[in-house]
């Protein structure tokens, strides 16, 4: 009754709009942004329904290729109709940023649709969460259309150490869209391949080192990582609410911050969310876009060991173009700095991150897994089980399952991993935060993405932005990141840095070479 009943509706729905309808008119939608789409709405140039239309025929053209979409919701396009009578007779949430725009989710993050929640994985095929996760919530309250999942790296890069990035037993193999062979990164691999290919308007993403910096800077999309409080973690499939934040993978960063505008806040599913959601500004981020943003910015540039790392001339040469962009805008650059136990800290074994996250991994989510009101597997052991009984589905001889191997030893959190965390503080502490006081910096600015080590284990906000292309088309990005909720300066600085520069530019598909199965160049989750 209650289906035959939404389908009436729906078709009330249409014959209402049909005047609406017949007045849109075309206009380009590929690289559109937030602000582009809702000025068409506006004017009547556009439609929910029609955007959502061109989203799912570029997925049906471009994912068999790309594979940055694990499903499509099945009810978009009757929210799409939905959203288009809401803004026809001007409901209050037709003005909000959000309103009418689809979001792709990653597949940790729970919905109560249509959609599947399963971390990539089919051990989680069918499960049902106990409620919507808390960001899910606020995106609806936003007036957002949940588009559908996106893929990632199966189980958010933590079942194998060698399964490639952009890899899911249920996704396939992601592909980076500028070039087919190159690495997507992860583990939000799909966010920011769907986001980069104009699968989507935005995306939504997960983090505990790197999973959205990292898909940023490789698939040239702006990437957000907020303070790890500042957005909810309920529902979200874990791995160590330590260091987890969701955050949006975009086109742009007005793009990122209209998102994050609407994800950030208080949950009372997530007592952290009450404690950090007070560094929120009153009327929110958007004020920090800034043009004008880089205007006496105190900014540190850490080379040691992160051009070493690039190993590559020109891109060497195309950021120091970008220093002196910043000091043209008026930044203050400090160059040369360097974070003294920063060894340290890249070693997860010395530091003991590896093992704190092994044991957390366990506590949490099994925790997850029991809580949800249908599932298949009940345990990491179960989850353990089950790929070994399916372990052809799940490809178990080609990438083996050692990270969940080795996180089932593990008993809980004891004085060890008490210490080990004291440990991460000390090194926090004594190290990044020390910089930043010693020269009074607004942020820490280094290439590429792989800054997020240090912001992962003190729970620190970053933001990446295109920064260039390689001599062979793949892309990286520029990393922005700063001290627990500095958002607003960092927003600010990636503002001027993006609108200073214009690097985005749309994804080519070139094929350099096969796409080879092998550990990725980077592994972060």
């Amino acid at each position: 009754m209650a289906t035959k009943l939404s389908r009436m509706f729906l078709i009330v729905l249409m014959i209402l709009l049909s005047g609406l309808y017949s007045r849109a008119q075309r206009i380009p939608l590929k690289e559109a942004t937030i602000r582009d789409i809702q000025r068409a709405f506006r004017r009547n140039l556009l439609t929910s329904r029609e955007l959502v239309e061109f989203y799912l025929g570029e997925i049906e053209r471009l994912n068999p290729l790309i594979h940055g979409v694990i499903e499509v919701n099945p009810d978009a396009l009757y929210d799409a109709i939905k959203a288009d009578y809401e803004r026809k007779t001007r409901a209050p949430a037709s003005f909000l940023d959000l309103h009418g725009i689809p979001v792709l989710l990653k597949d940790n993050i729970a919905t109560k649709d249509k959609t599947n929640t399963t971390a990539g994985s089919f051990a989680l095929l069918g499960a049902v969460s106990p409620r919507e996760a808390g960001v899910v919530t606020k995106l609806r309250n936003s007036g957002a259309i949940i588009f559908g999942k996106a893929s990632l790296n199966e189980w958010s890069s933590f079942r194998s150490t060698i399964a490639p990035n952009g890899w899911s037993a249920r996704g396939g193999f992601g592909k980076n869209p500028y070039v087919l062979s190159a690495d997507p990164c992860g583990s939000s691999s799909g966010s920011g391949i769907a986001a980069a290919a104009n699968l989507v308007s935005v995306t939504l993403a997960t983090e505990a080192n790197g999973s959205i910096l990292c898909p940023a800077s490789y698939n040239s999309v702006v990437g957000i990582k907020p303070t790890v409080g500042l957005v909810s973690q309920d529902q979200v499939v874990p791995i160590t609410p330590r260091q987890f934040t969701v955050g949006p993978i975009t086109r742009t960063v007005a793009d990122a911050v209209y998102v994050l505008d609407a994800i950030a806040g208080f949950d009372e599913n997530d007592p952290e969310t009450a404690i950090w959601s007070k560094y929120i500004p009153p009327r929110g981020y958007k004020p920090h876009l800034k043009l004008n943003g880089l205007r006496r910015k105190r900014l540190g540039i850490v080379r040691n060991p992160y051009f070493e790392l690039l190993n590559d001339p020109y891109v060497t040469r195309v950021f120091e173009g970008h220093f002196e962009t910043l000091r043209r805008r008026g930044a203050i650059v400090i160059d040369n700095l360097e974070i003294p136990n920063i060894s340290d800290v890249l070693d997860a074994r010395k530091s003991g991150e590896r093992d704190l996250i092994l044991a957390e991994y366990k506590v949490y989510l099994n925790q997850y897994l029991e809580e949800l009101d249908v599932s298949p597997v009940r345990s990491l052991a179960d989850v353990i089980a089950f790929n070994k009984e399916n372990s052809e589905l799940e490809m178990i001889e080609e990438f083996g399952q050692d990270i969940m191997l080795e996180a089932q030893e593990t008993n809980g959190i004891g004085d060890k991993e008490i210490a080990i965390m004291a440990n991460l503080e000390k090194l926090s502490r004594e190290g990044f935060e020390k910089l930043m006081e010693d020269y009074n910096l607004d942020a820490v600015v280094t290439p590429g993405s792989r800054f997020y080590h240090v912001l992962a284990i003190g729970g620190y906000p970053g933001i990446n932005v295109p920064a260039g292309y390689d001599n062979e088309g793949i892309p990286f990005g520029i990393n922005f990141g700063g001290l627990k909720g500095s958002e607003p300066k960092l927003i600010e600085i990636a503002y001027a840095f993006e609108q200073a520069t214009k690097i985005r530019r749309p994804p080519t598909f070139k094929a350099l070479k096969p796409h080879v199965s092998m550990p990725p160049a980077e592994r972060s989750f």
